[in-house]
């Protein structure tokens, strides 16, 4: 009998030792983002780089919802996270207005929100984690330096044609500033038309197809992204139009995607405005920061650059990852 207990003893011991030592699988840490949708190249490398940097791989489980351009649809993805208890939600916003509510909940819920690319008009800030993305005053204001040393010397009239990104974006917002700003500074600078591009080529052809067959008299296109850039482009040519380097239009586009450094390269396009889309590892490296229970800053802008065609080069372009 005492050797029988003796045996089981060392059979409890035994197994007791091995549920010490098997290996506890590493939860993942979940993240609902919410993508505002997909209208341009820069947003569809913006939405690969965070689904690439939010892969099991990294350890997270990513809940991820296209929006296709509607804020209604981002608020109900973000209701929907919340509902699933995901662990961080992230929200790149469509409009900076109307968030209030649905942060307010995020909040009550315990989850911390980060806000990418564009920002967020919010009253109480602490509804959100931090902000990520680009300095969009800025990018506009290098654009209009570099028009004012391009127009140092002209004294006749600057007819500026002005693409507008989404209404009540961030980058809309901002680059629209920079511009109306230094209208507004120079007398002899003016708009020729304002149109709404909504940052996508089809709807920036059309706008500006229909604006060209009633007026061409345009010196300066002001285009607040690479795709609405490209429709203009496509319309300036159907128009008989010549455009960039030696041609009758300057073009200044926003973004620096790499087809459109192609084409400012080859002369066709004049200026090129970075605007660096691939936040993903940026969001996590902020979300592990957080975890680890270091302080994050409210706000933070990525270091960005412009391109003319007499800096670009085959290599340089080839090497850019979006």
């Amino acid at each position: 009998m005492k050797k029988f207990a003796s045996l089981l003893l060392t059979a409890l011991l035994l197994l007791t030792g091995c549920a010490k030592e098997a290996p506890v699988e590493p939860s993942l840490t979940r993240v609902g983002f919410s993508q505002l949708g997909a209208e341009s190249d820069w947003r569809v490398a913006n939405t690969d780089s965070m689904i690439r940097a939010f892969s099991e791989e990294n350890g997270y489980e990513l809940l991820y919802d296209n929006a296709r351009q509607k804020q209604a649809n981002q608020l109900v993805a973000v209701r929907n996270f919340i509902v699933q208890g995901v662990d961080i939600i992230v929200i790149a916003p469509l409009e900076e207005t109307g968030w209030e509510a649905v942060l307010q909940e995020a909040k009550n819920a315990q989850i911390p929100v980060i806000i990418v690319d564009r920002e967020v008009a919010v009253e109480d800030t602490e509804l959100y984690l931090t902000q990520i993305g680009s300095d969009f005053l800025t990018e506009g204001l290098q654009a209009v330096g570099w028009l004012e040393n391009a127009l140092e010397n002209r004294q006749e009239d600057v007819n500026i044609l002005h693409i507008q990104g989404t209404y009540g974006a961030t980058a809309q917002i901002q680059r629209t500033k920079a511009i109306e700003d230094a209208v507004r500074l120079h007398d002899n600078w003016h708009f020729a038309a304002q149109l709404a591009g909504d940052f996508t080529e089809s709807k920036s052809y059309e706008m500006v197809r229909d604006f060209l067959a009633e007026n061409q008299d345009i010196d300066v296109i002001y285009s607040e992204n690479d795709n609405m850039t490209f429709g203009a482009m496509r319309a300036l040519d159907e128009a008989g139009i010549t455009y960039g380097q030696g041609g009758d239009v300057t073009i200044i586009s926003f973004d620096a995607a790499r087809r459109a450094l192609k084409l400012c390269m080859e002369g066709k396009i004049n200026l090129c405005v970075e605007c660096n889309p691939l936040h993903g590892p940026r969001v996590d490296e902020l979300i592990r920061q957080y975890l680890a229970g270091e302080t994050i800053p409210k706000q933070i802008f990525v270091e960005e650059t412009v391109f003319t065609p007499e800096i670009l080069t085959p290599e340089l372009i080839a090497a850019r990852q979006y």
